[in-house]
């Protein structure tokens, strides 16, 4: 097999897991918003099953 075809895998899966690694890094500093009291105030308003 052609050694380019073999280097131009090995660049695509090390690039892959890069950054899969770096989108990690990313995702860990990012803050999640607080959810609110009420949030799901109206989640179950439309559910009928303990009535019957």
């Amino acid at each position: 097999m052609n050694i380019w075809i073999v280097v131009a895998i090995i660049v695509i899966v090390l690039g892959f897991i890069l950054g899969n690694i770096f989108l990690l890094q990313q995702s860990a500093k990012a803050k999640l918003p607080k959810p609110s009291k009420d949030n799901n105030k109206n989640f179950d308003d439309d559910d009928d099953w303990e009535s019957k």
